[in-house]
Order: structure tokens, then sequence, then C-alpha cells
């Protein structure tokens, strides 16, 4: 049965630390059905997956990517136990694997525990003891309560433990449920549901989810059931998740609070009812950004929303569509569906077995692992209702004009659309536009003019496309954006490009931001006018000066100076910047800066001062000309000062990358006394010092960072010889490491030799350009 907990079992397995060490290469894939051999080998072979469809050779691909190495794969939920599709994987894994591998299934069937041929090697998960399943509801509905409030309500708890029928899911979501539930009656309410007389087994897996899902208020229902429209297995992005909710007008503003804030009382709310699973917090702002959902809890939206949403997959051979539950959903037309997904469609036209003449009322279309080349204007025109459209991570090479005429849409998803060039001027007829994402399109050369007609535009996503040099002037206009992801800012006044100016004028945005520096700066001043200390909500930005033409290296300090950076900014990142030795005086008077990046400060002889950043937790330092590193990197002014001070007091990970020049690090020898009260990095858990050839030695105060528990050491050849255990002089500096990795190459080395041949030890490999 769902939800016994196989997948957890396995993968709590998979993230075990002896697995970890044991294995070279661990490998997750999630199956489900139908079992699709091409795309199971692409997931194995990861990031360098071929667009091919040909099964030969993905699965040489496969072969090539595993060959000789001990590999851990889990294939989770796998349902389809035909002999023939397992034997076409199954034989490249064995003849390519390493001996030691491992293959762990998760499965409903025994059948598919035959097919893959296992007999000894079989964990049944039985029920869990009344006990157990007592212990995990209690885990979760006394979550935050005091002992006492299990005497209250400890008789009914037990009650409804009972119905669980040690089924692990059903017991952690009503234990979910009824955390907030404060009075006897609640309780009892829960108990005496009548869900409770279901008799299907699959509906008895749904029992518990029903609770909760009733126990919801409606708006948050509806955001729930959107999750429908979505894969098996999906990794949810918080805010992206927000916005489609936002589209389909789910969010109820109520008391005047900003609909974003509301959609993330909503998420949150669906993770305490442990609708979501596998969180992962963002690393600057410690919420939850990603996460998956149950595939229990998938097939019960489903199973919720199968009038309203369709899934349809497209099979490569002959352009077959196969849809999912049934076909004539949409070929006899059904006035109430209202979302629509198309999975696999091969690269190509949008399917023309596909047509929505009969749907007029479909709010949202989406494409998951699709290679769309073109899109037909006569399928735009036939979507007239259509609020969200995605057709991200396809290879579109323009879209339609007529795409002006869906005025009801709010969100448009065209990321990953790596033949994309430019948009059609119409889109500025999309007036209630909220959320237009464009990452990674790395051909797109311009957005339209017409962009400044958006006026409900809210988030702009532009982040990695490369070619984009400049906004629309219009961008200005937008006063309502929340998002804008990165923005190519010129000095001075311009006709077309978006300026400083232009930028200053949009005091809602908030979360991230990338300002790129370009052109020839003549007035530094220019940068005051961007208003960035007037942007409360921006909790990151990174300043770019790569493509800055001024010859004036003096710009880039003045510029940052001038810019005025928010005083409340969590983390940052310069780049490029070409301070000789000076740095920005501003960046001292950031008190709640907490990680900060310093990236390829190339002509940089003198670190800051950054020592004296109070709040700092993790620095990164890349690419620099810095010969010497020395205190007045701690913050200390005079070796021969004696006050008691912490320096970095709360610096927990650095990152020192890329300093060929760099050859000593000097201590604070001299201004260690016996009565003297400095101390240095106390909370430094992580160091990593990469690429840096000619450093011979650490400082002295690494002697006392008591808590640093990992040391890595990489492509830094003296270094690493006078590191060596026991013998090296620098050893006794950090012989108090529990975990210390040193390495001849770095990880560029190892690049480098991965792809042109090189030497295991990484001798004789000269890297002329870190770029190439």
């Amino acid at each position: 049965m769902g939800g016994m907990g196989k997948t957890t079992l396995a993968q709590l397995v998979y993230n075990d630390e002896h697995v970890k060490s044991h294995f070279e290469k661990r490998l997750w894939v999630c199956v489900s059905d139908p079992f699709d051999e091409i795309k199971i080998a692409k997931a194995i072979i990861g990031e360098d997956a071929p667009n091919s469809t040909e099964l030969d050779y993905c699965l040489q691909c496969m072969s090539e990517s595993i060959k000789g190495k001990r590999v851990f794969l889990v294939l989770d939920d796998i349902w389809t136990p035909d002999h023939r599709k397992w034997e076409q994987l199954e034989l490249p894994l064995m003849q390519n694997c390493a001996n030691g591998s491992r293959i762990v299934v998760t499965t409903r069937k025994q059948e598919v525990a035959t097919m893959v041929g296992t007999s000894t090697h079989i964990i049944h998960l039985e029920e869990l003891s009344e006990q157990y399943c007592l212990s995990l509801f209690n885990h979760h509905a006394y979550f935050g309560r005091g002992k006492d409030e299990s005497n209250v309500f400890g008789d009914i708890g037990l009650k409804i433990v009972k119905k669980c029928k040690g089924l692990p899911l059903a017991a952690k979501t009503l234990g979910s449920l009824l955390r907030n539930k404060k009075t006897r009656k609640e309780w009892q309410d829960v108990l005496d549901s009548k869900i409770w007389d279901i008799d299907e087994v699959e509906q008895q897996v749904f029992q518990p989810l029903l609770l909760s899902y009733y126990d919801l208020a409606s708006e948050i229902r509806s955001c729930l059931l959107y999750c429908a429209t979505f894969p098996k297995d999906y990794r949810f992005d918080k805010h992206n998740l927000i916005e489609l909710w936002m589209s389909q007008d789910y969010l109820d503003l109520r008391r005047n609070k900003e609909l974003k804030k509301v959609g993330h009382t909503v998420f949150d709310n669906l993770v305490l009812r442990s609708f979501f699973q596998d969180l992962e917090d963002d690393v600057i702002d410690k919420t939850t950004m990603h996460c998956k959902m149950h595939d229990i809890v998938h097939d019960f939206v489903q199973f919720l929303t199968k009038n309203d949403c369709f899934m349809m997959e497209a099979k490569d051979d002959n352009d077959e569509i196969e849809s999912v539950p049934a076909n004539n959903i949409v070929e006899q037309g059904n006035d109430k569906l209202r979302h629509f997904t198309l999975m696999f469609a091969p690269y190509g036209p949008f399917p023309s077995s596909v047509s929505f003449d009969h749907c007029k009322n479909l709010r949202s279309l989406a494409t998951f692992e699709s290679k769309i080349t073109v899109i037909d204007s006569n399928l735009v025109s036939q979507l007239k209702c259509l609020r969200t459209l995605n057709l991200s991570h396809n290879d579109l090479k323009e879209v339609p004009k007529e795409i002006g005429e869906l005025i009801h849409l709010r969100y448009l998803d065209l990321t990953k659309n790596r033949s994309l060039e430019e948009l059609p001027n119409t889109l500025g007829n999309l007036c209630n536009l909220q959320t237009l994402r464009l990452l990674s399109c790395h051909k797109l050369r311009k957005l339209p003019e017409t962009m400044g007609k958006l006026v409900s535009l809210k988030h702009l996503y532009i982040w990695d496309c490369s070619l984009l040099m400049h906004l629309p002037k219009g961008i200005g206009r937008l006063t309502s954006m929340q998002t804008l992801d990165e923005c190519p800012l010129y000095g001075g006044d311009s006709e077309e490009a978006c300026t400083f100016g232009d930028l200053g004028r949009l005091n809602q945005l908030q979360g991230r931001l990338k300002i790129k520096v370009l052109g020839d700066w003549m007035d530094d001043s220019e940068a005051e006018k961007a208003h960035l200390g007037k942007k409360k909500q921006l909790f990151h930005v990174e300043l770019d000066f790569a493509n800055l033409e001024s010859k004036r290296r003096k710009s880039n300090v003045e510029i940052v100076d001038v810019l005025q950076l928010p005083q409340h900014l969590e983390s940052l990142t310069i780049a490029w910047y070409e301070g000789v030795c000076t740095w920005p005086t501003s960046l001292m008077s950031l008190n709640s800066l907490r990680i900060l990046s310093l990236f390829r400060w190339t002509v940089c002889e003198i670190l800051p001062p950054l020592g004296k950043l109070n709040s700092l937790e993790e620095l990164k330092v890349y690419n620099t000309k810095v010969k010497k590193v020395g205190v007045e990197f701690l913050g200390i002014e005079s070796q021969t000062s004696s006050s008691s001070c912490i320096l970095f007091p709360k610096l927990k990970k650095l990152k020192l990358e890329q300093m060929p020049e760099w050859e000593e690090w000097e201590g604070v020898e001299e201004v260690w006394k016996e009565d003297c009260n400095i101390s240095i990095m106390p909370c430094l858990s992580s160091l990593q010092i990469d690429s840096c050839h000619q450093l011979k030695t650490l400082p002295d105060f690494l002697r006392k960072t008591s808590l640093l528990q990992n040391l890595t050491i990489s492509g830094c050849r003296t270094l690493a010889e006078n590191c060596q255990e026991g013998s090296g002089k620098e050893w006794p500096k950090i012989s108090h490491v529990p975990n210390i990795e040193i390495e001849a190459q770095s990880w560029i080395e190892k690049l480098y030799a991965m792809y042109y041949g090189g030497h295991d030890d990484g001798d004789n490999v000269d890297i002329k350009d870190e770029d190439q």
C-alpha cells in the first residue's frame, strides 16, 4: 500500500554517511508510470544527458557515465512489470558498474520484485505497531505543546491512531491536522468523521488526507489542488508556486495584506499539514525554498481534480498522444476542464493532434520534459481565457505575435528556451500580466519596447540572459515591480536603455537584485539615483563590473559608495572590482551582512578589514591579485594593539580560491601576549583553500579555532606538503581539526583532466584561462 514508508526508508539509506563514503556515485531516479527507459537513462547520466530520443545512444551514454564506478542507484516507485523494458536497462548497468554496486528498487507490486530478479533481498514493509504509530502521531500532534495536553486528548488520540491501521503517512497527516485543534470537541469531530467509513483500499489511504483537506480554508484547498498540474516527484519552488496561485486568483486578499505574503502563509500551512515534504531551506534567508509532494498526496490531489485537470503524455512513435486518464476528455470537449499539462512532447511543433476548440474555459497550459520548437498562432487563438502559460525548457525560436490577444494572461514562463532571440511587441498588450520568467534564454538580445505598458507586472526574471545588455526605458514606469532578479544599467541618461534613475523609481523591489554596471561612466554620482538605500525589502545584492568600459579604476570604488547599499542587507556579491589598494568604505557599515562574496577582484592587492563585520557568517574570496593576507584583513589596525576584541565573531564558513599570487597568510604572533584577549574566528567550522599555488603557511590563530570541523586544501602543493599529518611544519596548527581533506588537484584541474586528459596527481596541467 502507498504511504507505508518505502521511499522514506530508501532515502534514509541513500543519505546515510556510510553509504555516501562507500560508493563513488549515488543516483536517485523517480520512475513512476510508465517505465520509460530513455527518461531513466538520462536521469542516471544527469546534467550531461543528451537531447537524443534514440534508446541505444542514451544507453551508451549512460554506460559511459557509470563505467568502472561503484554505484548506488535507487529506482523509486516502479509500477511496470515488463521484463523486456527492464532487461534493456539492466544489461548495461550490470556490465559497466564496478563490483560492489547496488540497486535499490521501491514498488507496490510483487510482480516488479520478480521482474528485477531479487528473491532473498526483499523488505516487505508491514504496518507500524500501535505503539510506534502512536509515537509518530504524538510527535506531530503535540509538537510545541506542553506535556499536560497529551493527558487531555490522549484517549481520543489513541482511538484515532487505531483508525490509522499502522499507516505512517496517516499517522503523520492526522497528527499534523490536530496540532492546532485546541478542544476535545475538535478532536472528537475528527474521530467521528464519516470519511472513516470508506472501505476501498486506495481510499483508505486517502481517508486521513481527506480529513486534513476538508479542514483547510477554501483558498488553501484550491492552492493544494493546483499541484495536480505538475508531474510526480516535481521539485516545487516556493516563490514560483505562489506566483502561479496568484495567477489563478486563488489567494484571498484580506486585511490589506500583500498577496505574496498571503501566499507564504498558505504555503506554510500546507507544510504544517504535511502535504509537502523534502523541504530545502534557502541559504540566505533560511526559509523553505523548495519541496516535493509525496506520491500518495499527488495521487490524492489528482483524484480530487480528475474533472478539472488533465495530463497528456506525447509518445515519440508517430507522435502518438497518450492521455492520463482518458483521451476523449479533450476530443469531446469539457467545459469544466481548467488545467491542461502536456508531457514528453518530442522535438518539433506543438503536437497537431492536440486541439482546444472544445475547451474554451481553459485557465492554464503547461508543458514538462518537452522539446517544442513552434507554437502555432491558431493554437494561441483557442486559449482566450488562459491565465497561466508555462512553455519553459522547450526550444522555441519565436513567440507568435498573437500572444498579445491573451488579455487575461497573468503568468508567462519561457525559461530555458535557449533559441529564443526576441519577444513580439504585442507582449505589451498583456495588461494583466503579473509574472514574466525568461531565465537562461541565452540568445535573447532585447525585450519589447512596449514593456512599459505592462502595468500589472510584479515579477520579472531575466537571470542568465547573457546577451541581454539593456532593459527598455519603460521598465522605470512599472512602480509595482517587486522582483527584478537582474538589471543591466548604464550611467547617464538614455532614451532607450534603463538607467540608474529608472531603477530608483522601483521602490517595491524585494528579495534579490543583480546590477550589471555597463558602459563608460563620465559621472559616478549617477549611481546615487538608484536609491538602493530606500529599497528596504532587498536582502541580497550583486554588483557586477565585468562590462564596465571605464579605464578609471577609481570608478569601481566611487560607484559602490555612491550606490548607498541598504544597511539591512544580508548578502552581498561584488564581482570584477578593480580597486588596487582601496575598497568601498560603505562595505564596512553593513552591520547586518551575513554572506559576502568577493569575486574576481583581479587587480586588488589588499583585502578589506572584513573582521569588523560583526554579523558575517560566510565569506568567499575568489581570484584576486593578493600576495599577502595580513592583520588588516582581520581588522587589527596596529600590531601592537592589546585591547580586547573579537574579530570575525560569527564567521562559520571561509573559502579562499584561485589566488595564484598569494604567498603569505600572516598570523598575530606579534600581537598575541599572555595578557592579550583577542579572539579570531571563534565560530569557524569550515575552511576551504583551493588553487593557491604559492601559499606555504597557515596563520597561527587557527590553533585556537576549537569549532573548526572541516578543512579542505586542494591545488596547493606546497601548503599540502607542509600540512601532512605528523611531519608537516604546519600540522600543529590544524591537528585538532577532525575532518581534513588534502588533494593535489584543484577542482578546475580535475575538470580539465576529465575533458582533455590529464594526470591524476595534477602535475603539468597548465590552465591558461579559467573562463575556458
